[in-house]
């Protein structure tokens, strides 16, 4: 063994841990989704059932965070509610990133006549206002969380179109692509192993945001009563329950408003987390 190898092996490998930020962000989210994940499997859940003994009835042993006015246990509610929230989220993410990112490989690789009509449908679709769209869609179609979800997702492929596309007009200028060109490497078969796996870490950290924006979206659209019917759980449908009795009974609101603040909190602070340890963006984003 060499001098030099000797001193590396001497020398003790440091593991960044992460900051406690994150954990916690981290954390928060691993136990909102386990929740809707395993408490509905629990003999006794049913969010949909009335204690009409205890309407209303402030947070305590029993109704951990209360009940509303029909009776129906707020913690249970909130979290079926999370469930219909990563499902829409879920939903986006999929035709968002397989739409957006099919998109703006083609884009950022043939250019040309396809990368101005890419870049022209694109334009088109971030100037339908989404919101209304989805409830125009909702009112002929009826409220569904495939539609929803669908529908924002559909919303988000420019958005992911012109992050791929961006990283690829980049990418398209360093050497081991050059390289792989002048070798006659087929196109595909560089964006397979080339391409792809630069653009894939910057496209799922773009998730994320994505991801917020779908919940707050679906939140939105429920507490307007274009999500599920109620007696259906969803976030922004409790609260908008809850909204009239503010003054006598406030955790039917506040609680599934907190989670929900909290999830996108936890989401934009790993989002942002991740971002500043990724490249700086490359130069040939549209817009």
């Amino acid at each position: 063994m060499s001098a030099t190898e000797t001193v590396t092996a001497a020398v003790p490998v440091r593991r960044h841990r992460p900051p406690a930020g994150v954990l916690t962000a981290a954390a928060w989210l691993a136990l909102v989704a386990l929740a809707a994940l395993l408490l509905p499997l629990l003999p006794g859940f049913d969010p949909l059932h009335g204690d009409f003994a205890h309407p209303s009835a402030a947070p305590g042993p029993g109704h951990w965070l209360g009940t509303d006015a029909a009776g129906r246990d707020v913690l249970q509610r909130t979290v079926a509610g999370a469930r219909a929230s990563f499902t829409v989220a879920g939903l986006t993410i999929l035709v968002g990133l397989l739409g957006g990112g099919a998109l703006g490989l083609a884009s950022g690789w043939f250019r040309g006549p396809l990368d101005k009509a890419i870049g022209f449908a694109t334009d088109l679709l971030m100037s339908v206002p989404s919101l209304i769209l989805v409830m125009i869609a909702v009112s002929l179609r009826g409220p569904s969380l495939t539609v929803i979800g669908v529908l924002i997702g559909l919303f988000t492929v420019p958005h992911f179109t012109r992050v791929v596309r961006a990283v690829v007009l980049s990418l398209g200028e360093r050497g081991f692509v050059q390289a792989a060109r002048m070798i006659g490497t087929a196109p595909l078969r560089i964006l397979g192993r080339e391409i792809v796996p630069h653009v894939a870490p910057i496209a799922l950290t773009f998730a994320f945001t994505a991801t917020t924006v779908s919940i707050v979206a679906e939140g939105s659209l429920s507490f307007l009563g274009f999500g599920l019917r109620p007696p259906e759980p969803s976030w922004g449908g409790i609260i908008a329950e809850g909204r009239t009795t503010l003054g006598s009974a406030p955790w039917i609101s506040l609680a599934p408003a907190a989670v929900l603040c909290l999830t996108v909190l936890a989401l934009n602070y790993l989002g942002e987390h991740l971002r500043s340890g990724a490249p700086a963006a490359p130069k040939g984003a549209r817009g």
